[in-house]
């Protein structure tokens, strides 16, 4: 992604969640921004296998019964 496109993706989810950001903030929502968008560009690019397949059911568990 461009930083043009990240500074619009910022803008329009920003309007989109009527959130006032701060221009002093912008810079450092943009950078993370692109910071994450490079993170999820690795995660898509490995490859999954038939065993990388989520489990079917979720069960959540309190943090008092974690083992």
């Amino acid at each position: 992604m461009t930083r043009t496109q990240i500074e619009a993706i910022v803008a329009a989810n920003a309007a989109g969640l009527d959130l006032a950001l701060a221009a002093e903030h912008r810079s450092g929502v943009v950078a993370f921004f692109a910071l994450a968008a490079e993170m999820a560009a690795l995660v898509e690019g490995l490859p999954l296998t038939i065993d990388d397949e989520s489990g079917s059911v979720f069960v959540p568990v309190a943090p008092g019964e974690a083992p």
